[in-house]
């Protein structure tokens, strides 16, 4: 497991505290933007708050209707915010458009120049009552950790697998031509793919690694071996970029090898069947947290938090849900459990969690399930996992893929161990120079 870049860390922290000041000061602004973009009852004020990971929100109480939320980005803890608000207003669009999938309603979006002092980007929505379903699923008597809880009934859980189910297969029924972000063209009012995709891993990288933004993606995709290529290199790059990231020479000389092994996995793990589509939305951030549901009737009141929503590779929106156990699965070898205990656990889940899928899918004449199981079978849910997750990639390869990037020592060419030295060199500097600016700084 990498560590974060704890100076990286510090300043999205301080970068988001200064600007969570600078809202509160805001606030009466704040409302009468609400209040204009708002139509229908009075404006009363602004009756709470709420952070999340990336996004800061408030809440305006009116005479009539429900409230409303408006969500900024939070500065430091998000990169390109004018795109990430962009990106999800045009999800949430295409969704209310186009399926039945319970979304908040999008009353107003917009950039930051439209913001009361410049503060970011915004979403203005009606307000969702629910509570989340990870407070639901997971295990009361767990503190520390978000476990399921083991007791969980079989109607809650098949009320909770079939409301998601059918969410899968709305969005699987959509086909793009190109991995990136959607948008509607004015003209012929018809979606397709026109940008680059800006995923969670993007994000991660940005503020927890500093990873120079000028190395991401500036363009969309046509093929999945280029896009899985890219990521591949990303991992590459991040190795190369974040100072910290091997703590001694023999470190850096692993994480050199298994991640040049990554490229040698992308051919392996990419069928050339769907190679060039079609390409299905995905969110990579899409999880008990960000669901929000009646604790009464187990009835999803709303998906939120669909900014990292694009149009990806197919084989990645027909892997099973990574969050059948809740936690994620590198959480169990951080409390020193074997990777067995972790697929043993899951599979049990998984079953379920495919019976429910394939009895909605008959009545959409859809194929998920057979994909889905596919996909664990042949391992590629955990290449796929994996390769989006360039903090935890050599951890989840080695103990899950049990192959190539770590346990399978892949071969280097010999140009890649000619710089192997070179490289090495250069972390255990970089690491140097990182220690001494901790010590200054922290």
């Amino acid at each position: 497991m990498a560590m974060f870049d704890e100076l990286a860390d510090k300043q999205r922290q301080d970068i988001s505290k200064q600007w969570i000041h600078r809202a509160f000061a805001a606030q009466k602004e704040i409302l009468e933007l609400v209040a204009q973009r708002r139509r229908g009852g009075k404006a009363q004020g602004i009756v709470g708050w709420f952070a999340g990971s990336y996004n800061f929100c408030f809440r305006v109480s009116f005479t009539e209707g429900p409230d409303a939320i408006i969500r900024f980005p939070k500065p430091g803890c998000t990169v390109f915010p004018d795109e990430k608000v962009t990106n999800e207003a045009r999800v949430i669009e295409f969704i209310r458009e186009n399926t039945t999938i319970p979304v908040p309603r999008l009353i107003s979006w917009g950039v930051t120049e439209d913001s009361p002092q410049q503060l970011g980007p915004f979403l203005i929505s009606d307000y969702v009552h629910g509570v989340s379903l990870s407070s639901i699923l997971r295990d009361p008597a767990d503190n520390d950790w978000q476990f399921l809880n083991p007791t969980l009934d079989d109607k809650t859980l098949n009320s909770v697998y079939e409301q998601i189910a059918d969410m899968m297969l709305q969005l699987f029924q959509f086909n793009f031509s190109k991995i990136g972000a959607i948008s509607k063209d004015p003209g012929s009012n018809k979606w397709s793919v026109a940008a680059r995709p800006l995923t969670y891993t993007m994000n991660e990288l940005a503020t927890a690694a500093l990873f120079p933004l000028s190395k991401f993606p500036t363009t969309c995709f046509n093929s999945t071996k280029d896009y899985f290529r890219s990521l591949a290199n990303a991992n590459m790059t991040h190795l190369e970029t974040q100072r910290n990231i091997a703590t001694d020479q023999t470190m850096a000389e692993e994480l050199y090898i298994a991640r040049h092994g990554l490229l040698q996995l992308v051919d392996k793990y990419c069928t050339a069947d769907n190679d060039r589509g079609p390409f299905k939305l995905f969110c990579d951030d899409l999880r008990p947290h960000n669901i929000l549901v009646d604790p009464e009737t187990l009835r999803i009141t709303a998906f939120i938090d669909l900014e990292f929503t694009n149009a990806m590779p197919s084989q990645s929106s027909s892997d099973p849900p990574w969050w059948l156990l809740l936690a994620e699965p590198e959480s169990y070898l951080s409390l020193g459990r074997k990777p067995e205990e972790f697929v043993t656990a899951y599979e049990a889940y998984l079953d379920r969690f495919l019976q429910v899928l394939q009895r909605v899918e008959k009545g959409r004449g859809l194929q998920l399930s057979s994909l889905m199981r596919d996909a664990w079978e042949t391992k590629r849910f955990w290449f796929n996992y994996a390769i989006r997750n360039p903090f935890e990639v050599e951890t989840l390869c080695v103990n899950y893929l049990g192959e190539a990037s770590g346990a399978g020592k892949p071969s280097l060419d010999d140009k890649a161990r000619a710089e192997m030295e070179q490289f090495v060199q250069m972390k255990m500097e970089q690491l140097e120079a990182y220690d001494a600016d901790c010590k200054m700084l922290l």
